[in-house]
């Protein structure tokens, strides 16, 4: 069963066939029969049973099936060997041959005793063999050619036919192995083919490709294995024709042809495996190319796609139709930019020709590619079309934009006229006549700028009316603006009608502007002599002014109304201003974030983009996108709701008070912003943008657009308040202007905070910041107990003061180097004082520019020296109103802490009283009348000392008071009511007996120990005695200087 399934292989027994006690030929008989010859071989009797079957039954298979069926002939050659050779080899091939016998020719020995043996034995014997073939004895090979034909037998047999056994052997197993390398090729090919034929396509671009590289390069190998197959048989081929490559005479035998033509037969097997995995791989590669293809379209498709629909997104989000001509044209540039950017319907459309492509080589999803192909151009001719759309309706807004625009410029133009018309000119007969020809002439220009027909206008432009067009305001200023020159009419004719008398130009003296319940002289006369640097105030004054010289030579009064009027016109003048200024603000935003930051996230510009400028879009635009939110959802809406209402528009303000503190922020950036920008000025990233944007100025100057925008608000809240005299909203604009330049201030103090250096602590934990300056600055200190002035700087120091809630800083204030924001200032910390330790004297040295700042007991003290008295007082004014403000904060925490004191506190809130004596006190002894600092150890029971008294007082080294001759001190602990004296006048405590209300334990020689209950007694009070109050939690001591 072994043998059947795995056939011998002249490489498995090739020792064996090496023996040749038998081989075949390649002769054949004459029937065809293939022939086994057994040469001589005196060892045959000692061959082993397995390898002489093995020989047999390989030498019976080489022959084809059609030769080995006839059967075999076997000759067998003993003519040198004994009957016993002959018989023994007869028996084993008798018992063991595997194939079928034809005949049986055998060559008995040649000596005369062996040939007469074989004979007499053969004939005994010849049942013994069990041949079913004949077997004959043959004496000589002349008998064995009557047999066989001489051609057919080898040299030794006496025939012609060459034959070398190791050449054989080599053919063979050369054969054999070409042959089980076809065999395994054929396998190989086949299972490959399986392999492939069951591979499942992939769902992603990466995996197809990786998929086709993976069986190319099988295919590959493969491919390889076919060549070194058909070069090994071809070479096979060569040895077997080379005998007739050297003799062409050559005649093979029987054996060489059919080795010959198994060759061949291999080798077209080759041919046609490799022509059918061909063709088979040409299937296979194509259907994965295409699989790959389709991997691409589909993924190209899908980004596409999702581009696609974000252009859609962002373009029905552009349903703005702007608030100006230029905020349209800005919009209407944005999309087209937009557009040119996206590049994603040629993208698209370049993709839907490609699945074309793909659909007319037969691809082999044009199911799926198909719709998706039809999807493309359907949104892309449906995205055309909605941009087709919008910029129609933006250019149908920009119309209706333009017209409006004219006609507004159209009315003021108009009310500049009649404010530029001169009040002396008009008062003439002629000056009546050419004024009123100036009228008359604009008049006729009416029907080239002015709205005439508004249901025409609702009906040609209802496609992009919305809340944004001021349509009927602009018609209602028409109207107005036409009463108004109808009004001015109607004087100048009563004037050019009458002959007046010529009146002097000279200016209009106050007493000639008619009083009115709305402003006095007084203030009428400041809002038109005052800002007269601005043409529009100026205008507009000339207009107010005009208007009642004309009605008072036009021999009537001018009434409330016309007043009000002339008030609302300017009103609606400055309303107008802030509201257009307002949106042109929102639109420069809207271009320097769309136009520069947006751009430095755009993959486009990278490339642009310089190292130091990466990742820092926040230091150059700071929180500008905030602000820009701010303005364009909430404070232009707001500011719009008040067109028709200037004077109100102090309330809007004031409701978004805490939302302007943003701009703080910004500011407090903007020099980081500013240095960024000087680094990168010059890049060719800011080039491109501002070429593309069309902007004459670089970003540096729309970065200062927020800086310049919150300065605007307070001249424009100014000049409504000069025309809001008497209105519903004055105080609302006053307190809306306050708020406005308290936030300038903090503005202002922030970015001089934000530059002091050399500050261990937080700034922050010192409270608001109440004022800052630059004093020169004097130190004067106390040594022991004599008053010793140190000046060792006779030049004063030039400090950086600091006032915050908490603490004064002093610091120094540093050159300003480099250009622009680079500029400003920078501040080293130098020292400090805590608020709660100080106090002040409002004058010093005679000068009324100087204050003095002191603590610990008068041993530092610093006299500071204002620019200006004004500065001076407002500095005082404001360290008074922490110290107070401590001070009550101090007291609100007491009376909550104990309600017994409270009820002890005298009018002034001391805890200690001196008061007169009434019942049993204890006599205080006097103590030495040293000199020694003025101390108060309580900031709530601090007690004023009045001129001519005296206490015998005690002293707590904690704060001090050290007053010059003409001076007044003042601590975070006295009481605000009585810290001056001359100005207060406060409650004078006479000379007599008072009672100590709380205990007092000494700490120094100079003090006495009182307890509650004791008397002390009041001698005097010295004109040099000054408070000084400290913080104790029970007692407050006073001594006189």
């Amino acid at each position: 069963m072994q043998q059947e399934s795995s056939p011998l292989c002249a490489a498995d027994i090739s020792p064996d066939l090496r023996k040749q006690f038998a081989f075949l030929s390649g002769g054949r008989g004459q029937n065809g029969s293939p022939i086994i010859i057994f040469p001589e071989y005196p060892t045959f009797g000692e061959l082993e049973e397995q390898e002489f079957l093995n020989v047999l039954t390989y030498l019976t298979s080489v022959p084809s099936l059609s030769s080995t069926g006839v059967g075999f002939i076997l000759v067998i050659d003993r003519r040198q060997d004994r009957w016993a050779s002959v018989k023994g080899t007869l028996l084993r091939i008798a018992g063991s041959f595997p194939g079928n016998l034809q005949l049986v020719l055998v060559l008995r020995p040649t000596a005369l005793f062996q040939r007469t043996i074989s004979d007499i034995f053969f004939k005994l014997n010849k049942d013994e063999f069990k041949m079913k073939v004949p077997v004959i004895m043959l004496s000589s090979v002349t008998e064995l050619h009557s047999y066989i034909d001489r051609t057919q037998l080898t040299q030794e047999l006496g025939g012609t036919q060459e034959y070398c056994h190791e050449k054989w052997i080599s053919h063979r197993t050369a054969i054999e192995g070409f042959a089980l390398m076809v065999k395994k090729t054929a396998q190989t090919l086949q299972s490959f083919g399986t392999e492939l034929a069951e591979t499942e396509l992939p769902n992603d671009v990466e995996a197809t490709s990786n998929l086709l590289t993976v069986h190319t390069d099988k295919k590959d190998k493969m491919k390889e294995d076919l060549r070194i197959a058909l070069c090994q048989g071809s070479r096979l081929l060569e040895s077997i024709n080379e005998p007739l490559v050297k003799d062409p005479d050559y005649t093979m035998n029987q054996d060489e042809l059919e080795n010959l033509a198994t060759v061949q037969r291999l080798l077209g097997q080759l041919d046609e495996t490799e022509m059918a995995f061909d063709d088979f791989w040409d299937k296979h590669q194509t259907k994965l190319e295409q699989c790959l293809q389709l991997r691409h379209f589909e993924q190209n498709f899908r980004e596409v796609r999702a581009h696609l629909d974000m252009v859609y997104d962002r373009l029905s989000g552009f349903s703005e139709v702007g608030v100006s001509p230029a905020h349209v044209e800005h919009i209407l540039k944005e999309l087209t930019n937009h557009e040119e950017r996206a590049c994603v319907l040629d993208r698209a459309l370049t993709l839907a020709c490609d699945a074309d492509q793909l659909i007319e080589a037969s691809h082999y999803a044009v199911d799926s590619i198909l719709p998706k192909c039809s999807e493309l151009r359907a949104v892309c001719e449906e995205i055309s079309s909605i941009l087709k759309a919008k910029k129609a309706y933006l250019l149908k807004a920009m119309e209706l934009h333009q017209c409006l625009e004219k006609a507004t410029k159209w009315c003021d133009d108009g009310i500049y006229l009649l404010a530029s018309q001169p009040v002396d000119k008009c008062q003439s007969q002629d000056g009546a006549e050419s004024a009123l020809q100036e009228i008359e002439r604009f008049l006729e220009t009416a029907n080239q700028h002015k709205l005439t027909d508004l249901s025409g206008i609702w009906r040609d432009y209802e496609s992009v009316l919305t809340q944004d067009f001021r349509v009927d305001k602009v018609f209602q200023k028409q109207l107005s603006m036409q009463e108004m020159f109808e009004k001015r009419r109607v004087s100048l004719k009563k004037l050019a009608a009458k002959q007046t008398r010529p009146v002097q130009p000279v200016a209009p003296r106050p007493e000639a502007i008619i009083k009115s319940p709305i402003s006095s002289p007084a203030t009428y006369g400041h809002s038109c002599t005052t800002d007269m640097a601005d043409p529009t105030l100026m205008q507009g004054c000339l207009y107010l002014q005009g208007e009642m010289h004309l009605q008072n030579d036009g021999s009537r009064h001018p009434s409330v109304s016309d007043e009000e009027e002339n008030f609302a016109v300017l009103r609606r003048h400055v309303m107008n201003e802030l509201l257009e200024t307002e949106r042109a603000y929102v639109e420069e935003l809207l271009c320097v974030l769309e136009g520069y930051g947006a751009e430095m996230d755009n993959p486009a510009m990278a490339h642009l983009i310089p190292n130091t400028l990466l990742h820092k879009k926040d230091i150059l635009f700071g929180n500008m996108p905030e602000i820009y939110q701010f303005h364009k959802k909430t404070f232009l809406r707001e500011l719009e709701a008040y067109t028709d209402y200037p004077e109100l528009v102090g309330r809007c303000f004031l409701e978004r008070m805490t939302d302007l503190q943003i701009y703080e922020k910004y500011c407090q950036n903007k020099p980081r912003s500013e240095s960024l920008w000087r680094q990168c000025s010059d890049c060719a990233f800011f080039q491109e943008c501002q070429k593309k944007l069309e902007h004459k100025l670089g970003l540096d100057s729309y970065l200062l657009k927020p800086v310049q925008r919150i300065t605007k608000y307070q001249l424009l809240l100014k000049e409504l308040l000069k025309y809001s005299k008497g209105c519903e909203g004055e105080d609302d604009l006053q307190e809306a202007l306050s708020s406005i330049l308290g936030i300038l201030k903090a503005v202002n103090d922030s970015m001089h905070l934000i530059a002091i250096t050399g500050y261990e602590g937080n700034l922050s934990d010192l409270g608001r910041l109440m004022m800052q300056g630059s004093f020169s600055v004097w130190t004067e200190h106390k040594k022991g107990h004599a008053k010793v002035k140190d000046l060792a700087r006779f030049k004063p120091m030039q400090r950086h003061l600091f006032l915050h809630e908490k603490a004064l800083l002093f610091c120094k204030k540093r050159e300003e180097n480099g250009e622009g924001y680079e500029k400003a200032p920078s501040y080293s910390f130098k020292h400090s004082l805590s608020m709660s330790a100080v106090g002040i004297t409002e004058n010093a040295k005679g000068d009324n520019k100087k204050f003095e700042i002191w603590c610990n007991s008068r041993e530092e003290v610093y006299i500071v020296q204002a620019p200006t008295p004004e500065i001076k007082t407002a500095w005082v004014n404001e360290i008074r109103k922490v110290l107070t403000g401590q001070l009550k904060a101090y007291r609100e925490a007491r009376q909550q802490k104990s309600s017994d004191q409270i009820s002890q506190l005298t009018p002034t809130s001391t805890s200690l009283t001196l008061s007169p004596f009434k019942t049993n006190p204890k006599t205080l002894k006097k103590g030495e009348e040293k000199k020694t600092e003025p101390t108060v150890a309580d900031p709530s029971t601090a007690v004023l000392l009045k001129n001519n008294d005296k206490v015998k007082g005690f002293s707590k080294a904690s704060l001090s008071v050290d007053a010059s001759e003409e001076n007044d001190g003042y601590s975070s602990a006295e009481d605000p009511m009585n810290s001056d004296p001359e100005d207060e006048g406060g409650k004078k405590l006479s000379p007599g007996r008072y009672v100590v209300v709380a205990d007092h334990d000494k700490n120094v020689p100079q003090e006495l120990t009182v307890k509650s209950g004791d008397s002390v007694q009041l001698v005097y009070v010295n004109t040099m005695t000054i408070l000084s109050s400290f913080t104790h939690p029970h007692v407050t001591y006073c001594k006189p200087l």
